[in-house]
């Protein structure tokens, strides 16, 4: 029997199997992905099951064998999550995070950004006002974080140059299956609004939640990352698509 492994996680999503046990999906601070058995976690006398609610970040204890789930042995919390919980508007755009993470990085390698991301991204959700609408279309801080996803998945847009003929602007499309901005002189991509470009820029390099970008430029961030998602990825983020 392998030894068990001490962590820091946040847990995407968590589903009932069997009697008794949990299946729990976590994205790990030193592994990555990880699917874990939490044995006993719906009984009313588990130490384990309050730990784990999605959203909830813990310190855990994971035993791995040889087959595709590793065992949680051990969780204390870090932080339950209850900020973002408490809100329907905050739950509803943390959830849309936690689902990007799952279809974008479905594979079990470690990724140190990806997890401070995510830490972040829930970290800034627990100050934003209660009552305000939870779509993630509509919030700046959410399509922030999706596009920063794309990029850390290996699919950040090209915004210096047309991805068509090399011109260096202006830029009127987005073309997700070439990856990045077209000019005028060539054709693909669905139509950006002018500040769009920048806008994304912006969105890239600045800290997660410190750019703000004018309503028709998000519009447009909505499409890059479903399109680019779907083109590279092949899959939908439903909260957005």
């Amino acid at each position: 029997m392998s030894r068990g492994v001490d962590d820091e996680a946040i847990v995407l999503r968590s589903f009932r199997f069997g009697e008794a046990d949990r299946i729990v999906h976590l994205l790990t601070r030193g592994g990555g992905r990880v699917n874990a058995l939490a044995k006993g976690a719906r009984r009313t006398t588990s130490r384990l099951g309050g730990r784990l609610e999605p959203l909830s970040r813990v310190a855990v204890v994971l035993r791995r064998g040889t087959g595709d789930l590793a065992t949680i042995t051990g969780a204390d919390l870090v932080d339950g999550g209850d900020l973002v919980r408490a809100d329907a508007g905050r739950l509803a755009l943390a959830l849309a995070g936690a689902e990007a993470v799952l279809k974008l990085f479905p594979e079990a390698a470690a990724n140190e950004r990806l997890y401070v991301g995510l830490a972040r991204y829930l970290e800034l959700l627990g100050t934003r006002p209660a009552g305000l609408p939870g779509d993630p279309a509509r919030e700046p801080l959410t399509l922030a974080f999706l596009l920063k996803l794309v990029a850390l998945a290996g699919w950040a847009p090209r915004l210096d140059r047309c991805v068509v003929g090399g011109e260096t602007g202006p830029f009127v499309r987005f073309s997700a299956e070439a990856g990045g901005v077209v000019c005028a002189a060539c054709r693909g991509g669905f139509v950006l609004a002018p500040e769009t470009p920048g806008a994304v820029a912006d969105l890239l390099a600045l800290p997660l939640g410190a750019a703000a970008p004018p309503p028709r430029a998000l519009r447009d961030v909505v499409r890059i990352v479903d399109e680019t998602a779907a083109a590279h990825a092949g899959v939908r983020l439903r909260a957005i698509a």
